[in-house]
């Protein structure tokens, strides 16, 4: 459906490593690292030692990444991908069954324009982990592929197993498993009781409180065109107690026969979408539920979009379509606000 692109700028963090000794003012302290194929970014206010907060942090990324990663054979979703048993139980981890539940969530709001089961189709598009050229398939190989695809073929049991009704399903969580790592990040540095924090994987962000200085943290939103610098601002968002996800189309495409395609697919029709939207901002309490809901938008487009984010409590976001003559159109929900 798509692949994540650091497509925010974090404005704020600072420039130096530090940690601060308990007589110290509360200062700005980061940890950087690698985590699910990306990098994370975490800037926590405070005048404590946070080395115990950060080896919690790394054990919650490994304990995450051993579930979720499709990269790792071993792992629950690697395992659960490989069983072409129909109906046979698979018990799942608490951290597997909270993703699934919140996929199956997605899939029912946005009516499958989010939908977990959909990388075989990207894999054909030639925008997969494979290493194929990506090409238009034809629409053979799109409608043969289609009647595997869909979380429907999936069952979530009281007890926290999964059952495959299709013996070709597979699973691929990477739209809402770094939102997901990015909330419990968030969990942990809580518990450990810092209230002012910042944490970002691969672009997905969850901020509490405010910066040392007593200023909101402030979010940079890329400008959404394909020669765009990774620095170049288009909008910026202050944020405080919540999630922020960006998905775009203008990184990652095709051109063939005179005209553009986006990795972004509808897991409904197998094509590649084409209603012009360029960027996505998705502003909620989860970054897990933001991570999703920012690629479902990305499928349904601006009016659709607005007509479910307008009906969500406690959700904004910013809809970026392109026009003609390179131009570009914002459409943005009731509460969304930005500053230039």
């Amino acid at each position: 459906m798509k692949l994540r692109y650091s497509l925010v700028l974090l404005t704020v963090l600072s420039t130096t490593l530090f940690s601060a000794c308990e007589k110290s003012p509360e200062r700005e302290v980061q940890i950087q690292g690698k985590t699910m194929g990306t990098a994370f970014h975490i800037t926590m206010v405070t005048k404590d030692d946070t080395r115990r907060v950060e080896e919690r942090i790394n054990k919650r990324l490994v304990e995450i990444n051993n579930s979720m990663s499709t990269y790792d054979p071993e792992s629950e979703i690697s395992r659960f991908n490989r069983m072409t048993e129909v109906g046979r139980p698979f018990p799942i981890s608490a951290d597997f069954l909270e993703v699934m539940t919140a996929a199956a969530q997605l899939y029912e709001l946005t009516g499958g324009a989010w939908d977990g089961t959909v990388n075989p189709l990207v894999n054909l598009w030639g925008f997969g982990s494979r290493r194929v050229a990506p090409r238009v398939p034809d629409p053979e190989e799109i409608d043969a592929l289609l009647p595997k695809l869909g979380f429907r073929h999936i069952e979530i049991t009281k007890d926290g197993a999964l059952i495959k009704h299709h013996r070709a399903v597979t699973i691929d969580l990477a739209s809402i498993a770094k939102g997901y790592g990015v909330d419990q990040v968030a969990a942990v540095i809580s518990d450990a009781g810092i209230r002012h924090f910042l944490v970002e994987i691969g672009g997905e962000i969850f901020a509490r409180g405010r910066r040392a200085d007593g200023k909101p943290w402030r979010i940079g939103i890329n400008t959404p065109k394909p020669m765009s610098g990774a620095t170049e601002v288009y909008k910026v968002v202050a944020i405080s107690d919540r999630a922020f996800a960006t998905s775009g189309d203008y990184r990652n495409f095709f051109e063939e026969g005179g005209r553009r395609y986006s990795h972004v697919l509808d897991p409904r029709t197998g094509r590649a979408v084409e209603n012009g939207v360029a960027s996505v901002t998705v502003i909620a309490p989860t970054c897990t539920f933001a991570d999703g809901l920012a690629t479902a938008l990305m499928v349904m487009g601006p009016e659709k979009g607005l007509a479910l984010v307008n009906q969500l409590p406690d959700v904004e976001c910013l809809i970026i379509v392109e026009e003609a003559g390179d131009g570009l159109s914002e459409h943005p929900s009731r509460g969304f606000r930005a500053e230039p």
